[in-house]
């Protein structure tokens, strides 16, 4: 599987199951103070571009501010120019929105690159040079994963990054596959991720949130080491991946057992109705076939014996 299919998957996964863990983030990045509490819309992600239709990684407003964040696992030197083209379709979307007299919007955005170079800038830049003489500098901030250690990732609560940390060893793979004692101290690193992962998350009572996030860091890493069989499997039961596997199994089974009690519990309801219809319609007949009786001038304990006779059959059949 390539590469930004892989990452791609990863990162709209958690916009689209996760959106608050883009709070912490665009704090981290444009120095707000936002609160996951906050309310949190996100836009279509598909938007009209020159070169067609384009599918953005995450477009949404917190607060009275529109954020657009891309995913990029790899520096690209042109992004700055899709950059530009991607918010100018977002802000004319806007625009078109709200009615004459028009106004632009652009939106806050930034590149997040998983991997990076030295070369790699810390903002992207584009002048814009307009007709009359005047020019502006447009800017999109660049956020580098890799730059990032485990200690702020949590202290920041930067989960978003969570499931990309691993993809600092992917260069390094075969040299930590043949080496105990760097296989031991990523091991080590892995299982103090889960650590905190848990601490976090089940510990604060988010346990979906675990295992969404457990479920991702594996998908990458699997990934990251997939040359490494052996590495990719320790570094899997680091992760918590045969726990987690047991769980999903678990759920899952849960769920076929809850299906096949509802459908028990449906049959017996059916079956119970069925009989309860026979019982009412055998009642109903009982006092139909008493009142014809009484009518005709027949002796009331003539009518009551009749009426034991027909219940008693029934209970014989019922038997």
């Amino acid at each position: 599987m390539a590469d930004n299919t892989v990452f791609d998957s990863v990162f709209k996964t958690m916009v689209h199951k996760s959106p608050r863990l883009l709070v912490p983030f665009i704090n981290e990045v444009f120095d707000r103070c936002y609160s996951t509490d906050d309310e949190l819309v996100r836009f279509s992600d598909e938007h009209d571009t020159l070169r067609g239709s384009r599918v953005d990684d995450a477009v949404f407003r917190l607060g009275d501010k529109i954020y657009h964040i891309e995913c990029q696992s790899t520096p690209d030197s042109s992004m700055v120019i899709r950059m530009v083209e991607y918010d100018f379709a977002i802000a004319l979307e806007r625009a078109l929105d709200g009615g004459p007299p028009y106004e632009m919007n652009f939106p806050s955005s930034c590149v997040l690159f998983l991997r990076h170079t030295s070369g790699t800038p810390d903002v992207l830049t584009m002048r814009v040079n307009l007709p009359d003489g005047g020019s502006f500098e447009y800017h999109t901030r660049v956020v580098k994963a890799q730059l990032y250690s485990s200690a702020e990732i949590f202290e920041k609560r930067l989960l978003l990054l969570l499931p990309y940390y691993l993809m600092r060893y992917e260069r390094g793979a075969a040299e930590i596959a043949s080496s105990d004692i760097h296989t031991y101290r990523l091991l080590n690193e892995c299982s103090e991720l889960r650590r905190n992962l848990e601490e976090m998350t089940i510990g604060t009572g988010d346990a979906e949130l675990y295992r969404e996030l457990t479920e991702l860091i594996i998908k990458v890493s699997d990934h990251v080491f997939e040359l490494e069989e052996t590495l990719r499997k320790r570094v899997r039961g680091a992760m918590g991946g045969e726990v987690l596997d047991l769980l999903t199994d678990k759920l899952a089974r849960a769920e076929r057992e809850a299906a096949e009690a509802r459908e028990r519990g449906l049959r017996q309801g059916i079956e119970q109705g069925i009989e309860q219809g026979i019982e009412q319609g055998i009642d109903r007949g009982a006092e139909s076939l008493a009142m014809h009786l009484r009518k005709l001038g027949v002796d009331q304990a003539v009518i009551d014996s009749a009426v034991a006779a027909m219940r008693a059959e029934r209970e014989v059949k019922n038997a």
